[in-house]
């Protein structure tokens, strides 16, 4: 009897799995990208009134630092998941 049971997640898991980790990296690819997106009005404001101070100069920086990673996390999600889906 637990043979067969064994038998049949072996065979209905992987088919439930894979949809469900597909979702999960588009999910959290596109929450990535909405971070990105909405923290990049403020480094466009930050760059147009930059006059030159140090900590303006700071703050563009971290505000890069932020930005650059969130849209690279984003983009690698995706890229995971559309790799899942070839698979």
């Amino acid at each position: 009897m637990f043979a067969i049971g064994r038998k049949f997640v072996a065979h209905v898991l992987p088919g439930v799995l894979r949809p469900l980790r597909i979702l999960w990296n588009e999910i959290i690819g596109f929450l990535f990208v909405c971070i990105g997106v909405i923290a990049t009005p403020r480094l466009y404001r930050e760059a147009k009134d930059f006059t030159g101070e140090p900590d303006q100069f700071a703050r563009i920086l971290l505000e890069i630092l932020f930005i650059v990673p969130m849209f690279g996390l984003g983009l690698a999600s995706f890229w995971r998941a559309r790799k899942i889906k070839k698979s």
